[in-house]
């Protein structure tokens, strides 16, 4: 390992890549303690002192800045939320379909609709953090200049982290959307270890231990996990030479929506309590009632928590996964499965395995996201801080940066990580 390490330093262009990453993400990491001149840190703290469902997610991925309102509040996650929405659209709307299959000049006018929608999320989502939380700004300018003030705020934030995470993917290793997440992530270990800390239950803490370790090694499996389908291609002649008579396969991920599902569930769970949030901090009453049932701490949030992640699973990877489309590719170019006509049958068989492989990655998901909430209730922990979507994030995310690496590393002829 370290002379992979020594081995990366090596080279030039990788080691001013990886250099260029690190000091980008160090920005991220100033951006996301630099406060927000206009709010009462202490009535936000307050406000976020129970922070659950999807506001704790927020938190999560904007490493902390979203519970103490900082410039990065929103981090990634109006960017992350336009390319959700984008890459549905494009299978709705045959437009956006078209520039997908147009290449890179599709790609990039792809990219500018992105960023656009970027925008448009950034300023609704910080209007509503802003009114929601007006009781908070400290600024003389009024109400409503203190919300415009902060709305700018909040989406140069926001605009600014897209930039750097473009940035990195465009000069840096890595995608760099994904590693800010990563990095944010990571900075609430230091919290997760206080927090267990401060319960001075040894066997509570190891347990704890114990399981985040079982689960990241379980998440290792899901996310290299797949079913490969033989793909066998017919020799055919062209002038006087032969070609195909090759073998291949088609590879289908278990978890094939990665971590959307769990974003969409916890999401949808947790808008009723946000917009709730807005006009009144602590409902009673029959509605009070009905928020504490929807919470993901409770034994009905969960079970529905559960369900609505299986639900995604099988919709969006219903969406992105086209068994008919392949095996039309499969017939143009002379492929076939063994044993499988071409054509209708092959997108059956592929439409039958594909529903197979999403079932058990659907199971796995949804172990994953409830394994943290389990732990939470049986040892009546506040605030874990580390969730089943964050361990995910940042466990795929190093294993793809790490692939990139070792790729680069091996057309210049070292050894990398996964060859020691």
């Amino acid at each position: 390992m370290f002379t992979t390490i020594k081995n990366i330093f090596k080279v030039k262009d990788l080691r001013k890549k990886i250099l260029y990453t690190l000091m980008m993400l160090a920005l991220v990491r100033l951006g996301s303690l630099i406060p927000n001149p206009l709010m009462d840190a202490s009535a936000v703290k307050q406000y976020f002192a129970s922070a659950s469902g999807v506001m704790a997610l927020f938190d999560i991925m904007s490493g902390n800045a979203f519970s103490q309102m900082n410039l990065f509040a929103m981090g990634i996650t109006p960017y992350i939320n336009a390319s959700i929405i984008i890459s549905l659209l494009t299978v709705a709307i045959p437009k956006l379909e078209e520039l997908q299959e147009d290449g890179e000049s599709g790609r990039k006018k792809i990219n500018e609709i992105t960023r656009i929608v970027t925008v448009g999320l950034a300023l609704i989502q910080s209007f509503g953090i802003s009114f929601g939380l007006r009781h908070a700004f400290v600024s003389d300018l009024g109400v409503a200049w203190s919300i415009i003030l902060s709305m700018a705020v909040f989406t140069a934030g926001a605009v600014f982290t897209m930039w750097i995470g473009e940035s990195i993917t465009e000069y840096g290793v890595g995608n760099g959307i994904s590693l800010i997440i990563m990095v944010n992530v990571l900075s609430r270990v230091p919290s997760t270890i206080t927090t267990l800390g401060s319960y001075q239950n040894v066997w509570m803490t190891i347990t704890v231990i114990v399981v985040l370790l079982f689960m990241s090694a379980f998440i290792v499996v899901m996310e290299l996990a797949e079913r490969r389908i033989p793909i066998q291609y017919a020799k055919r002649m062209s002038g006087r030479k032969m070609y195909g008579g090759s073998t291949t396969y088609i590879p289908i991920r278990v978890n094939m929506a990665g971590v959307i599902p769990i974003i969409f569930a916890i999401s949808l769970i947790s808008m009723p309590q946000i917009i709730t949030g807005f006009f009144n901090s602590n409902p009673t009453g029959w509605w009070g009632t009905v928020l504490k049932w929807l919470n993901t701490s409770h034994p009905f949030g969960a079970c529905l928590y559960v369900a609505l992640i299986i639900f995604f699973t099988y919709f969006y990877s219903a969406i992105t996964y086209n068994p008919r489309e392949i095996a039309e590719n499969l017939k143009k170019n002379g492929g076939f499965i063994p044993g499988i006509r071409p054509g209708a049958p092959t997108a059956e068989y592929l439409k039958k395995t594909s529903t197979y492989v999403i079932t058990i990655g659907a199971i796995m998901l949804a172990i994953v996201a409830v394994l943290p909430i389990i732990l939470q209730f049986i040892f009546k922990i506040d605030n874990l801080s580390i969730s089943g979507s964050s361990l995910m994030i940042a466990i795929g995310v190093a294993l793809e940066t790490v692939k990139q690496i070792e790729s680069q590393l091996v057309m210049r002829h070292y050894k990398g990580f996964l060859s020691d």
